[in-house]
């Protein structure tokens, strides 16, 4: 039962990674996977807990004699929900986030960025799109930020082949920029909900790493632009509801939304509440702030679907199913034990945690970024004594970095470079072509550039 549960995985990451061939939504794929692995392990689970489990379950049992239906329960309250409990805090705080942007866009509080970043001088806008696109990033979920910022580069740029060179920047820079920090990207964030890192100390040690794989590939881009390119005429501001706000209301949602964020990982440290919690705070505060200065805001349905945000909820509701099937999925192949085995030949064959973030970079080229970097993480608990796999090792961060580096290099390794290319009409061709170069290049020089902060500090 091992292999067939391990086998249902295997070839559903194969599915996930030839996703554009199969025309199967991986959403789908990962959610078929946990749903049958979970069924197959209840059914057959008796020798997994006692392999597994043998003390837990003992105490479960308090001395009544075991039987099928005590190992199905054992199983659903103390092995299954605690997984179901990991998928659930990512989930809710991607909610949150998703909720937040959704309040902000549809009242116009990112309308003054586009007047902000319209300019006909070529390298002045590449710089404006990307390095917005990066810093919202660092505080929104990459769906959210990709979503946002090309609707506003597209707002900009009419010519289609300057869509496709300012989008895919604002991809790269969306990927790195998520990278920064732990709320930034579902695999940062699962490794904090994990305990495997702190937010301060990830921050900072991916800081000139992201910088350079997001600066590098922009400058040349920059570097081989005309001075001058052609830009809409200006539109007045879009207006989300009927009720006008000005520039003063937009900004207070604006600092109340993405300035609470900025806070979560304060306040994570400070109550050691779970970072979703946090999330839901900022989320219900500015809900509050939003009522009280829009108070007509629940009568414009009709205007809030009828823009990009319907796209977004779309994509964004496939990426929580997603980061659902995938936990569950490799949960139940972590329970099986085959998981812990994986880990013992892996380490006897390979033993470097650097060869281990360059592997995982590979794959996390055609494989989605998150089941690459989940996969990897699944290997190691969190040790006390090796300092690779301690809190804040070098192993988590080296696992989250690589599978960024390999989610910009073709673009479909990633959710948001899927968006990207269905938005500006980008082909996978087209991306290797102008951008694959420029990405493995800056990834191979910030990678480089973390090991050496990794090993030396």
């Amino acid at each position: 039962m091992t292999i067939l549960i391990t086998s249902i995985l295997i070839i559903s990451l194969l599915f996930i990674a030839t996703e554009r061939q199969t025309n199967i939504n991986k959403a789908a794929v990962a959610v078929f996977a946990c749903t049958v692995g979970w069924i197959l392990y209840i059914c057959f689970g008796a020798d997994f807990v006692e392999s597994q489990h043998q003390y837990g379950y003992t105490e479960f049992l308090n001395g009544i004699k075991p039987n099928s239906e005590a190992v199905k329960l054992y199983i659903a309250k103390n092995v299954f929900l605690p997984y179901v409990g990991r998928a659930a805090e990512i989930v809710l705080f991607l909610l949150a986030t998703m909720s937040i942007v959704e309040i902000l866009n549809n009242n116009g509080c990112f309308d003054f960025l586009m007047l902000w970043i319209r300019t006909r001088r070529s390298k002045l806008l590449l710089w404006k799109l990307t390095a917005f696109a990066f810093v919202m990033s660092a505080n929104l979920d990459n769906i959210s930020t990709i979503v946002l910022m090309l609707t506003v580069t597209n707002a900009i740029l009419p010519r289609t082949k300057d869509r496709m060179i300012y989008g895919s920047m604002v991809l790269v820079a969306v990927i790195f920029g998520g990278a920064l920090t732990v709320i930034g990207d579902p695999t940062g964030l699962a490794l904090w909900n994990k305990g495997a890192i702190t937010a301060s100390d990830y921050t900072l040690s991916m800081l000139l790493p992201c910088l350079i794989a997001w600066i590098l590939p922009t400058f040349i881009v920059s570097m081989r632009l005309n001075n001058t390119v052609e830009i809409e005429h200006p539109s007045l501001p879009y207006r989300g509801d009927d009720t006008n706000l000005n520039v003063c209301q937009r900004l207070t949602l604006f600092f109340v939304g993405i300035g609470g964020l900025w806070l979560i990982p304060t306040f994570h440290d400070v109550t050691k509440l779970p970072p979703f919690l946090g999330a839901l705070c900022v989320l219900s505060l500015l809900w509050i702030v939003n009522e009280l200065i829009n108070r007509n805001i629940l009568t414009a349905y009709r205007k809030l679907i009828s823009r990009s945000p319907q796209r977004m909820q779309y994509n964004m509701t496939q990426q929580i199913l997603y980061i659902v099937g995938v936990i569950l999925a490799l949960g139940v192949v972590t329970e099986t034990g085959s998981i812990a085995w994986f880990s013992e030949q892996i380490d006897n064959l390979i033993g470097n945690i650097w060869a281990i973030g360059v592997i995982t970079s590979l794959i996390s080229t055609m494989l989605d970024s998150f089941a690459s970097c989940m996969t990897m993480v699944s290997l190691h608990d969190i040790s006390a004594t090796d300092p690779y796999y301690a809190i804040g090792g070098a192993y988590w961060k080296v696992l989250s970095f690589g599978t960024a580096i390999g989610g910009s290099i073709l673009g479909i390794g990633s959710i948001s470079g899927i968006v990207m290319m269905q938005m500006q009409g980008v082909t996978l061709k087209w991306y290797v072509k102008h951008t694959t170069p420029l990405t493995i290049c800056a990834g191979i020089l910030a990678f480089s550039i973390l090991c050496l902060q990794l090993t030396v500090f």
